[in-house]
């Protein structure tokens, strides 16, 4: 057996207020006990943590879109390492805040020896704005994407095997998240910019906010915990750049090797339990992947498996200790 036959999702979405991932790198404890079992596919916001990652070697790092296509066979992945990485800066962020961010991508490839092969600065602003509504869903909107994706399309001409995108957002005051009680106000719109990169070119896409500059003034206010990894850093480049380096590469199924892995190497999917309208549950009851639901991980959403009659359907555990028991289970044969 190859080593990627046995092969699982975790899925917690951005923007959603998660009590578990939907912070800053919180729900990375529970990816890596995952990550133990099986190799794991998962989503950045799983693991992204400002200047810290909790990547490691069995983790795929996948963008939303990404993961949509997969589970739709649209496209395989094929493990790779050592990434050649394009960023792209916002025209919008004023020069320190960009000066900072520089010196992030210089110091990134001079302690890990990670290939970023440059940058380019868009030549508009790109646009952003971001909410929260009222429904408490972070959202928000990408006014000018064409100035990203020429930006990009100029780093893909590089060589670029992954692109890392850092948009401009005024500063949010949110003390409901810095509580560890709110929800991310940006997630949403991040994962627009991440979507239509990935869209545009099919390789692995993470974005990172940059604020203005009172941003450079680290809070020296004590923050809950799973949101500490924010308030110590004015960049959260790091984290992405780690990610992107060794994520998998998006492939046509008409270029399938051996050693790719498609949905039928997907023996389980690991969501929060209000989280069930994506696209990804539903591929995976249609295909009969199990669906294992975390009922400690609640959302805003409450989409739970009740409300959409599917509760026969997914299998309920209580943490993802429990979820990790399972996987470990069918690994091995072993089905309760």
């Amino acid at each position: 057996m190859k080593n990627n036959d046995f092969t699982a999702t975790c899925i917690i979405p951005t923007g959603i207020g998660a009590f578990i991932g939907g912070y800053a790198g919180d729900a990375s404890p529970y990816i890596n006990l995952l990550s133990k079992v099986c190799p794991i596919i998962t989503n950045p916001n799983s693991v992204n943590a400002a200047i810290f990652s909790g990547i490691n070697d069995n983790i795929l790092y996948m963008e939303g879109y990404a993961i949509d296509m997969f589970f739709k066979e649209e496209i395989a992945l094929r493990p790779s390492k050592f990434n050649k990485i394009g960023v792209i800066f916002d025209k919008a962020i004023p020069e320190k805040v960009l000066n900072v961010h520089i010196n992030t991508i210089n110091a990134v490839k001079s302690t890990y020896g990670i290939n970023i092969l440059g940058y380019e600065i868009t030549e508009e602003n790109a646009g952003v704005d971001f909410s929260v509504s009222e429904s408490g869903i972070s959202t928000g909107e990408l006014k000018n994407p064409d100035t990203l994706i020429n930006s990009a399309r100029k780093l893909m001409d590089k060589g670029a095997e992954a692109l890392a995108a850092v948009c401009y957002f005024k500063n949010s005051e949110d003390t409901d998240y810095a509580n560890g009680s709110g929800i991310d106000p940006v997630g949403g719109v991040e994962a627009v910019i991440s979507h239509i990169l990935t869209r545009e070119f099919k390789v692995p896409v993470a974005h990172a906010p940059a604020f203005d500059e009172d941003s450079l003034i680290i809070n020296s206010e004590i923050v809950n915990k799973k949101a500490a990894a924010e308030y110590i850093t004015p960049t959260f480049l790091p984290c992405i750049l780690l990610g992107l380096y060794n994520a998998p590469k998006l492939v046509e199924n008409s270029s399938l090797r051996e050693t790719d892995i498609t949905l039928n190497n997907i023996k389980a999917l690991i969501m929060p339990y209000d989280c069930m309208g994506s696209l990804p549950v539903l591929k995976a009851i249609e295909k009969n992947i199990p669906v294992i639901v975390v009922e400690e991980n609640k959302t805003v959403l409450n989409i739970t498996p009740e409300v959409l009659g599917i509760e026969d359907k997914v299998i309920k555990v209580r943490n993802y200790q429990e979820a990790a028991g399972y996987l470990l289970a069918m690994k091995h044969g072993i089905y309760f």
